[in-house]
């Protein structure tokens, strides 16, 4: 497919939006000035880019407990969402949600999950929902691979195919549950097997190339605001830092070379050099968008803090039995 010089721009914006929100959340977290973890995303921009650039404002999206680059690759307000991750008012959830609870629904986010493979089947309940109305949105899940293990996720793909609901399963293949690698926890190399078995297409995508997963998720989009049913969109990439946060508490569990090796694959950086071979950005330019970036995080991280935490009285607003 042909893609503008502004559509290859902004997926480069939107990847180093993600790079950098990540690098400066969790910096920020291993300061002790956020409470709980992070699980960052860092290594997998170009899954939530790719993707996000095909669907419109008004499609959905359920996210992961790694689930900030989606809401940022969906456009969500970097000031927001620091100020959630500090447990500030001004938050996307008022400072009680934090990292794995984080959403957008003005975006059609419907929520960051910090219960593995429980995004699935509320993707699968805004496709019914978008079905049943009769109009031609889409709902995106993401996931990780060992959500695939999960029997919602099973349940999910089911349901989507039998309804023939206009939803795009994604998987962000990663190699590692937790701390598991993916070998260790199913036979199968590759999760695109699994969609034969509820008769909806699947395709493997290398997902350090933006571009690549965009095409990817472009073509299964179209096909779903068509009425053609869900389809199964499988990701090769990779985390750069461990399960959590950038220390990850010193616990090693991934060798040296492996995780080398994927970064001389880094997403943004392989694509800043297409850019430029292309003629499509000169090297300043794609300078100044990191310099303006930085400043966007460095304005938003001082939003966060000078923003109070919630107010006593709002402990029980938006609580429900």
């Amino acid at each position: 497919m042909e893609l503008t010089d502004e559509q290859l721009l902004a997926m480069h914006r939107s990847m180093i939006r993600i790079r950098l929100f990540e690098e400066t959340a969790g910096k920020v977290m291993e300061t002790g000035k956020m409470p709980g973890f992070l699980h960052l995303y860092v290594g997998q921009e170009a899954v939530a880019v790719g993707v996000c650039e095909a669907l419109r404002v008004d499609d959905y999206i359920t996210s992961t407990h790694r689930g900030h680059g989606h809401l940022v690759a969906k456009g969500g307000d970097l000031r927001r969402m620091m100020a959630e991750l500090m447990g500030k008012a001004t938050g996307y959830c008022g400072g009680k949600g934090g990292s794995m609870h984080i959403n957008d629904l003005s975006l059609g986010m419907l929520g960051a999950n910090g219960i593995v493979g429980a995004g699935a089947p509320i993707a699968v309940g805004a496709g019914f929902r978008n079905k049943y109305l009769g109009t031609d949105q889409v709902s995106v899940a993401f996931f990780g691979d060992a959500s695939t293990n999960i029997g919602a996720f099973h349940e999910a793909a089911n349901m989507a195919c039998a309804l023939h609901l206009p939803v795009v399963f994604v998987c962000e293949h990663n190699m590692y549950g937790e701390y598991t690698p993916t070998n260790k926890a199913m036979v199968i190399a590759d999760i695109v097997d699994r969609a034969a078995g509820y008769g909806m297409p699947g395709v493997i995508v290398d997902g350090m190339d933006v571009v690549a997963v965009h095409e990817a998720a472009t073509e299964a989009v179209a096909r779903a605001r068509r009425g053609e049913g869900p389809s199964l969109v499988e990701c090769k990439t990779y985390r750069y830092f461990n399960h959590h946060g950038i220390q990850n508490l010193g616990l090693k569990y991934r060798p040296d070379d492996e995780v080398l090796a994927w970064k001389e694959r880094d997403p943004i950086f392989t694509f800043e050099a297409k850019l430029i071979d292309t003629g499509v950005a000169s090297r300043e330019l794609l300078d100044a968008t990191w310099a303006e970036i930085h400043a966007a995080i460095d304005e938003a991280l001082q939003f966060a803090d000078d923003s109070p935490f919630p107010a006593e009285d709002q402990m029980l607003a938006g609580v429900y039995s």
